[in-house]
């Protein structure tokens, strides 16, 4: 029999239960001597958090995982491979490289499909599909342009950290700025608000509400995993929002 499979849930305080349910495990000896594993990695940011670890033997062993962290469930990823297969990639075995030299690879979970001599317009088709929720927001879609390489995961197991989506798109009258508006504002507020009036109960409200669920299916917020993560350009806060912004 294995030793500490199922643990009694801490409930000293708020704080302590939910640094209880965050909590992740290395599985290395504990007298070792070894400093590697027990240090901060940069793959790490926004993921772990840096300060929360025990002390003594199983310092740095011990993490926590951020409190927004989401840990990826997993989905089939057939109806991505047939999407794109009607979006004119080309399937593996019908490629001639002589033909095409120049077009993107295209893996799913890790598996070559097929190719795709325009990858940025595939790209951001699979980008808005996510956005509105046709496909599964955890779905992970990385574009390597140097290697033309274009990688997508549905597998399970990969952590993520949601962000707030910035509007690229030229033909927009809001490129430069948020998704989120003021009208999400407004809506999420007036359903608090409601939802405190009518008194719903902790279950009805998460069926009815708009909420979190609501801002990821309008493309609002979105959620990166830490391979994504290094295609993407991250501002730290609104004020550098706007400093971009007046620089373009």
């Amino acid at each position: 029999a294995k030793a500490g499979v199922s643990q009694v849930l801490n409930r000293y305080t708020y704080a302590s239960t939910l640094s209880h349910l965050r909590r992740t495990n290395t599985p290395v000896g504990r007298d070792g001597k070894l400093a590697k594993p027990r240090q901060l990695h940069n793959s790490h940011w926004g993921l772990v958090c840096p300060a929360e670890t025990p002390e003594g033997q199983a310092c740095g062993l011990v993490k926590n995982l951020s409190l927004m962290c989401y840990v990826s469930v997993g989905s089939d990823a057939g109806p991505i491979s047939d999407f794109m297969s009607q979006r004119n990639m080309q399937l593996l075995e019908e490629y001639d490289q002589n033909q095409n030299p120049d077009a993107t690879k295209v893996f799913v979970n890790g598996v070559w499909v097929g190719v795709h001599s325009n990858a940025q317009q595939l790209v951001s088709t699979v980008q808005e599909l996510r956005r509105n929720g046709t496909l599964s927001y955890e779905m992970s879609l990385i574009r390597d342009i140097r290697d033309r390489e274009f990688k997508i995961f549905t597998d399970a197991g990969r952590v993520m950290r949601p962000l707030f989506v910035v509007e690229s798109d030229v033909r927009k009258p809001n490129r430069n700025h948020l998704v989120f508006s003021q009208d999400h504002y407004n809506k999420l507020v007036a359903e608090q608000q409601a939802q405190a009036a009518a008194g719903v109960g902790e279950e009805e409200k998460t069926e009815l509400t708009y909420g979190w669920k609501g801002l990821i299916q309008d493309g609002v917020i979105e959620y990166l995993d830490a391979e994504e993560e290094e295609t993407a350009m991250i501002v730290m806060s609104p004020e550098d929002l706007g400093e971009w912004r007046d620089m373009k």
